[in-house]
């Protein structure tokens, strides 16, 4: 066990030779399951023990001396019992202090007390001392080490933490203030309030208040900042597509950049459980593949940007000049696009009111354990839904699936519809739609309209998870290029009919199969028009995509 993450043993003695042997017996018996701390004064000690409550260290045994100058050790002692309640408390004592000794014991349950001196120590300090802490280990829970995230339920701040802590795969415990009497503790711990909510504590005591992307992902070891001006290659997104461009990126010796706005691995990095991907028989989560890949890109020394976004590009010659979001400019030899695709919004009253407070759009595995035994509605016929639905199903009471189809066979792969059809708690109801969400500060129920006979009914709902399809993500480009009727990049082959193409291309050789109206510059993935829509041929074009790098790098 590590030095740092012992349970403590604190004894004070305002005698430093008496101090000074009792840490010494201390360690004698004790140091290789707790850690040893000793002062001579009970004030540095209050000071102290609130210190190490913050950064989440355990005090198992509290021993003071009775007679000292700055308060006396039954004092001590209850206040440190305010700050530290469940650790075994023992008072070190004269023969002419155990009248007050034996008063401590019910006022502030003090478990022991010792006569000094205790020698021979194993006789008259270990065996006591050993009863003790093997009665608190009994009763020992380890808290949680790690970030924590306190704050309200239904709140759309507090989602957006969750959300962008596990999109972007680092543990967290989250403490709803309602509901768990903890939280409250870590505020008034850190002297906060709850208009200060949501609050990220952190393993070393530190917190941010209602904290930006940008500032929680700084804190967290992202990095937002390029190190270098000039690129080989410069990915734009972070998705399956993107990750597989890295790799390949990086493999081949070419100085490739990734950027990412949010988290990796885009709509897939959400997904609960990924089942028909090569190579895992037994499926596996969007967020392990794309922890996977992260760890292969930047085995490769691709460098990692996140959360960062990209505001525009813009070329100069063969150059691509990049703005980003915060105004900082980079260049970059050749771009791949691979910003896949949103979620649409689902159109009906009272949606957009309690978006982060009871309606999510995907966010199934953020969201899933405060669903515990309630009523949750998923609205979508696709992959993502029918994955969000069966994982929901381990948390929830009852998922109901609504979709506009008279059934899923025509949306959803077989072996999904297979699962959910041998669950309990999960129900598919055909042709229905959402009408308008009702509530106060949070959904508390739907209402629904049947779209045979046009009739609507109010149903009770604890959380609504939206996956209807999607819209590519590519309203940051604005005009610089050219897209079909629905917003998806057009590249290679399909440009040519365009005549906006055929007057802005510079070059005599066509566009190569993923090149975009802008020589050097290509798409991959869900944001290509005529992409598969697929995590296995996002993979592949990603893969592709850095072959026509090569291509067009070896002509300019």
């Amino acid at each position: 066990m590590a030095e740092d993450k012992k349970p403590i043993i604190l004894s004070v003695d305002d005698d430093l030779q008496v101090l000074r042997s009792l840490k010494t017996d201390l360690r004698q018996a004790f140091k290789n399951e707790y850690r040893i701390i000793s002062t001579h004064s009970a004030e540095e000690a209050l000071v102290t023990l609130p210190e190490l409550r913050k950064k989440g260290e355990v005090v198992a045994l509290l021993l003071s001396d009775q007679r000292m100058p700055e308060m006396e050790g039954v004092a001590f002692l209850e206040k440190a019992k305010a700050i530290y309640p469940e650790a075994k408390r023992v008072l070190l004592t004269a023969y002419s202090d155990t009248d007050a000794a034996i008063k401590a014991i019910n006022d502030v349950q003090l478990d022991f007390y010792l006569m000094k001196p205790w020698d021979p120590p194993t006789e008259k300090l270990y065996p006591v001392l050993n009863d003790l802490l093997d009665d608190w280990h009994q009763s020992y829970r380890p808290e949680f080490r790690g970030i924590r995230v306190v704050g309200y339920q239904y709140a759309p701040q507090s989602h957006a933490i969750k959300d962008f802590l596990a999109g972007n795969l680092r543990p967290y415990q989250w403490l709803d203030i309602d509901a768990n009497p903890k939280a409250q503790e870590l505020l008034d711990l850190h002297q906060l309030q709850r208009k200060d909510l949501p609050v990220v504590f952190f393993e070393d005591g530190s917190w941010l208040k209602a904290p930006a992307p940008r500032d929680l992902g700084a804190y967290i070891g992202l990095n937002a900042n390029a190190k270098s001006d000039l690129y080989d290659v410069v990915i734009i997104g972070a998705g399956p597509a993107g990750l597989a461009a890295a790799v390949y990126g990086g493999s081949e010796g070419l100085k490739t950049l990734l950027i990412e706005k949010r988290a990796p691995g885009g709509q897939a990095g959400t997904s609960s459980r990924i089942e028909n991907y090569l190579g895992f028989p037994k499926g596996l989560s969007g967020a392990d593949l794309s922890h996977r890949a992260i760890t292969q890109a930047t085995r490769f020394g691709v460098e990692f940007l996140s959360p960062q976004e990209v505001a525009r590009i813009e070329t100069d010659g063969q150059y691509k000049m990049i703005t980003l979001g915060d105004g900082k400019q980079l260049t970059a030899k050749s771009i791949i696009i691979t910003t896949g695709v949103d979620y649409r919004r689902l159109l009906a009253t009272g949606l957009d009111k309690f978006t982060g407070a009871g309606v999510y759009y995907g966010a199934a595995m953020t969201e899933a354990n405060a669903c515990r035994n309630k009523q949750v509605f998923v609205v979508g016929g696709g992959n993502s839904a029918g994955q969000g639905a069966v994982y929901l199903s381990q948390f929830a009471n009852k998922v109901t699936i609504l979709i506009r189809k008279e059934d899923l066979s025509s949306t959803m792969s077989s072996y999904l519809i297979d699962q959910i059809n041998a669950l309990p708690n999960i129900e598919v109801l055909g042709k229905r739609e959402v009408v308008e969400a009702c509530g106060e500060a949070y959904l508390q129920k739907l209402i629904i309209r049947n779209m045979e006979d046009g009739s609507t009914y109010e149903t009770p709902a604890d959380a609504l998870f939206i996956f209807i399809g999607a819209r590519p993500a590519t309203d940051w480009l604005g005009e610089s290029l050219i897209r079909d009727g629905k917003g998806y990049l057009l590249t290679g082959r399909d440009l040519v009919l365009y005549d906006a193409f055929k007057r802005t291309w510079p070059l005599e050789r066509e566009p190569f199969l993923l090149e975009t109206g802008i020589p050097g510059v290509f798409a991959a993935g869900d944001v290509r028009s005529g992409a598969m829509n697929r995590v296995a041929s996002a993979v592949g074009e990603g893969a592709m995509a850095i072959k026509f790098v090569h291509e067009y790098l070896a002509e300019v």
